[in-house]
């Protein structure tokens, strides 16, 4: 019964068939949706009507997570891929929140990085759509951009602005923003400086990792399109858009698209 029961979640999660197809955009929207909710809500008072929504996430995640971890070949492995220890901290968080008061919202934006990292989701993407398969790696270096601007913005806002005695409001949360963006970008005006040493190591932390994540982004758009697609002959994973062979060893490739038989 319980084999059974693995089988058939484990194709749902990792099968071809339409309802697999389906779960796993359904599982997109859903991590669009919570990444969008936890931007909207980190500067806005807890109510009784987050914690609630908050709770009710943290069960779809939780469950989600059970869910992958059951069907997990390996199940360590499983454990250190970069997605799986972004929705540990997820619940981490709401964890805390729930039961000790303990305020790292910033780090549920972390959900965003299954977007970019989870293989079966990147398989249907690539196959699906040509803007995707096209521009993949520009999308994921733009979406890892924006994931670390948010969950950095969110961290100023929690631990500076109001330890600081600022307001949690959507002023508070612009004016994270605005120093995020500008520590990141190494503009610095200067009307938001820290003055403590661990707010300056924070600053060059923003500084250092920002701007790799920023060049990233520059290198991958003003560089050749390549699509991801592992060459069955010697392992070489980037190829033109209509590639037919491998450059590297001219074994015959099948990169597949909507419609390819």
């Amino acid at each position: 019964m319980m084999e059974k029961l693995k089988q058939r979640v484990e194709n749902l999660y990792t099968g071809t068939s339409p309802a697999s197809v389906r779960l796993r955009y359904g599982l997109i929207l859903f991590d669009l949706a919570t990444v969008i909710y936890f931007i909207v809500v980190t500067p806005l008072p807890h109510t009784a009507l987050t914690h609630l929504i908050n709770e009710v996430l943290a069960l779809f995640i939780f469950v989600d997570f059970l869910c992958r971890f059951w069907i997990a070949p390996g199940k360590w492995a499983h454990l250190g891929r970069i997605y799986v220890i972004a929705d540990i901290l997820v619940l981490g968080s709401l964890v805390l929140n729930r039961f000790t008061g303990i305020d790292l919202s910033f780090l549920r934006i972390l959900r965003g990085v299954r977007l970019g990292y989870s293989n079966y989701l990147l398989q249907d993407l690539r196959r699906d759509s040509r803007l995707f398969r096209e521009h993949e790696d520009a999308i994921v270096a733009a979406l890892n951009l924006v994931i670390f601007v948010f969950v950095t913005t969110s961290a100023v806002h929690v631990f500076v602005v109001q330890s600081g005695g600022g307001p949690k409001d959507f002023e508070g949360y612009v004016n994270a923003l605005y120093y995020t963006v500008t520590t990141l970008t190494t503009t610095g005006y200067g009307d938001f400086t820290p003055t403590s040493v661990g707010g300056k190591l924070f600053a060059v932390g923003i500084m250092v990792i920002g701007v790799s994540l920023f060049l990233r982004l520059a290198s991958v758009i003003f560089t050749p399109n390549k699509v991801h697609y592992p060459c069955p002959s010697c392992g070489l994973t980037r190829h033109d858009p209509d590639a037919v062979h491998c450059k590297h060893c001219g074994g015959r490739l099948k990169i597949e698209t909507r419609g390819a038989g």
